[in-house]
């Protein structure tokens, strides 16, 4: 197991109105040659520039402005944000350092005006299709909001070719097929990032019936008084955001209506399941065990003012607490003064 020693602060921020409902959504593949092809070339934009990571993996410089997200149909007309109209006021101050972390490999910049993107594979939409959580333990807030972040440490749990183990904060609004959410944080699975912590994000429009994806597999997220775009930001850097225009009144486009902080893995029917976080139980606490802190919300429409929810709202859920469980923790100071640590060794079948 291991432990990069570093924090992965993710942010949710519900500024400015522009979410994305009817998408094209995930797409279905046929057991063909041909079909793969066509949607490889659909997802794939023509390169400006690109790297091979040192994990063996393509990233493609593509021109900003002509990135899968702005095939869908609600995007036609989009005009591109590159920071948020309106930043809100965290209370909580991270002192987490500015060296290089662990998911991202140095020596790869690319020309102004583009972003990175990995190069999808054919393996990558068949393998996008499988993905379900089989067990999690989180904490979970059921109030509304209009954003939220917190700190995960990063591990590197092992985890077998089929399947994965990830740790991540999710915003969502609405119930069954009106579910919406957007999830973001760290994940090792073979087929996103040949085992190795990358970070990645998750949306849905319908409760994953028809629409959402993982990372860029799928139009929809833009990398770059309220508009309503959800942003992402991570290492305090805006990495992009789903406009306002993807989501529904039910769902998330004009807040959320819960707010959860975690870990989930996945693993197949009688395959013993992997570790979840670092491998340890939560109880073992600091250093051992993984965690989130710096827990906060915008509960201000207007983005003014970010609180601590306090912990009697914060509920734990572990649907195997025998291989997996989450406690809350709180310590010394804001910064742990709501803390939750979560994980286990694993070991189920499921």
């Amino acid at each position: 197991m291991i432990s990069f020693d570093k924090l992965l602060l993710l942010t949710f921020l519900a500024v400015s109105l522009i979410l994305v409902a009817e998408s094209r959504g995930q797409i279905l593949l046929e057991d063909d040659e041909n079909e793969l092809d066509r949607l490889l070339n659909y997802i794939n934009k023509p390169p400006i520039k690109s790297f091979q990571t040192e994990n063996g993996d393509i990233l493609d410089c593509i021109d900003i402005h002509k990135q899968l997200a702005f095939d869908h149909p609600q995007l036609k007309n989009h005009s591109i944000q590159l920071r948020p109209t309106t930043i809100p006021k965290w209370n909580i101050t991270n002192n987490n350092d500015s060296r290089p972390v662990p998911l991202r490999q140095d020596g790869i910049s690319c020309p102004l005006g583009t972003v990175i993107v990995k190069r999808t594979t054919p393996n990558d939409l068949i393998q996008d299709q499988r993905l379900k959580a089989m067990g999690l333990r989180l904490a979970q807030y059921k109030y509304s909001h209009y954003g939220a972040r917190g700190n995960l440490n990063l591990w590197e749990p092992e985890v077998s070719p089929t399947q994965f183990s990830l740790a991540s904060m999710l915003i969502s609004s609405g119930l069954n097929e009106q579910f919406q959410g957007i999830r973001a944080g760290w994940i090792v699975y073979q087929w996103l990032n040949r085992n190795h912590t990358r970070l990645y994000t998750y949306w849905t429009t319908d409760g994953f019936k028809k629409t959402g994806c993982y990372n860029t597999l799928c139009p929809g997220f833009v990398q770059d008084h309220i508009t309503g775009n959800w942003w992402l930001m991570a290492f305090n850097n805006y990495v992009g955001y789903w406009p306002n225009s993807l989501f529904t009144d039910v769902g998330l486009a004009h807040g959320a209506s819960l707010v959860s902080w975690g870990g989930e893995v996945y693993s197949p029917v009688k395959e013993k399941s992997p570790s979840m976080g670092s491998g340890h139980f939560p109880q073992e606490g600091f250093k051992k065990a993984a965690y989130v802190s710096g827990i906060e919300l915008i509960e201000d429409i207007k983005l003014e003012g970010s609180m601590g929810p306090p912990l009697h709202s914060l509920k734990t859920v572990s649907s195997t607490p025998n291989c997996y469980k989450a406690i809350k923790k709180p310590g010394m100071g804001e910064l742990w003064a709501n803390a939750i640590f979560f994980g286990g060794p694993g070991g189920c079948t499921f």
